[in-house]
């Protein structure tokens, strides 16, 4: 099995819709970190996983700068974000999103952490 890593920072605004208050309702920004894992039995004709130029530009390209309120159809939790990236990205199993030091959401599609 191959596995590799990508991390990136990317900066976007939000503001969430929860059921109590919380500043985190008002629009904000942050510099997030985003690390995707991918794995795969085989190398793909390249000789590679997934090509990790590929993986920032898909994500970054549509996400940089942007309010993830308009570009994303849910409500924009680390957590539903780390899930949304990890669905764009061939062989991707896990995507931690750092939206703040210390505060970081894991996706993975399974039970490993």
């Amino acid at each position: 099995m191959y596995y590799i890593t990508k991390r990136f920072e990317l900066a976007g605004c939000h503001r969430l819709t929860l059921s109590y208050e919380s500043k985190c309702s008002r629009m904000h920004g942050h510099n997030w970190i985003v690390t995707v894992y991918c794995r795969s039995s085989s190398l793909n004709a390249d000789g590679m996983v997934t090509d990790f130029s590929h993986i920032k530009e898909r994500i970054t390209t549509y996400l940089d700068h942007g309010n993830f309120n308009e570009l994303l159809p849910f409500n924009p939790t680390a957590e539903n974000i780390a899930r949304w990236i990890c669905e764009q990205i061939p062989n991707c199993y896990r995507v931690d999103v750092m939206e703040s030091e210390g505060n970081t959401a894991i996706y993975t599609t399974d039970d490993t952490i």
